[in-house]
């Protein structure tokens, strides 16, 4: 019973690894560029590893990196990052829902490695989620965003200084490159950006918050508000 018992938890970490390939491999552009960022940002080559080490949230790193270049207190950040990766919280207790029993030790362990991509995937497969299936999902991306973190880090040595200088307004781009998608037709998602933008200009030219408050406070108010003013707008419409 034992060896049968170590077999299907190696398959199944097998069959995990198997299907986090794709996600290891799409974390590798992204890893990189989150990398040579960090270096232009003034982080070192420990710090933006380590940073992959114990944050594994793509958007929240690359947030974090804007936080920072814009001298932002550590509280700040944190409570900014919370705030982005609260939704991890639904994704952990829905594939809770589907996981097989085991340990607590163990559940915690692979609920730090759940990402928008890793649980897109454990979703898709048909039946129970083992722990050793999860490990191996988790074992492959989590390797691939910190290696690539630090061979893009590593990276920005070759570069010319005022190339790695300039790679600071890579951020702004990545971000536009991200919001622009989500504005095609939702109205909501635009409004929402408009709102928080206009928001945190105010805080800033306020002069009584600082940038990384201002950035916390636009996007709650913003968020919750605009939230509001559409179920408000639904209900009004479904009374009608």
């Amino acid at each position: 019973m034992q060896p049968a018992a170590a077999y299907e938890r190696k398959s199944s970490f097998g069959e995990g690894m198997q299907a986090g390939i794709s996600i290891a491999v799409g974390y590798m552009p992204v890893a990189l560029t989150f990398g040579l960022i960090a270096k232009s940002t003034g982080l070192s080559l420990g710090e933006a590893v380590m940073m992959s080490l114990f944050v594994f949230a793509g958007a929240a790193q690359y947030i974090s990196l804007n936080l920072i270049a814009a001298g932002t207190g550590a509280f700040e950040i944190v409570f900014t990052t919370f705030i982005m990766n609260i939704r991890h919280f639904l994704m952990a207790a829905s594939l809770n829902e589907r996981a097989e029993d085991a340990p607590s030790w163990k559940k915690a362990l692979y609920a730090f490695g759940i990402t928008d991509e890793t649980f897109s995937v454990a979703s898709l497969k048909q039946g129970r989620l083992t722990a050793g299936y999860l490990f191996g999902l988790i074992f492959i991306s989590y390797s691939s965003w910190v290696v690539f973190t630090g061979i893009g880090h590593w990276a920005g040595n070759l570069l010319p200084v005022l190339l790695q200088e300039s790679m600071s307004i890579a951020l702004y781009a990545l971000f536009i490159g991200l919001l622009v998608p989500s504005l095609k037709g939702q109205r909501k998602v635009m409004v929402l950006a408009a709102s928080a933008a206009v928001i945190n200009t105010l805080f800033v030219l306020s002069g009584y918050l600082s940038a990384g408050w201002s950035i916390v406070l636009a996007t709650l108010i913003s968020s919750v508000g605009i939230e509001l003013i559409w179920r408000g707008r639904k209900e009004e419409a479904s009374i009608e």
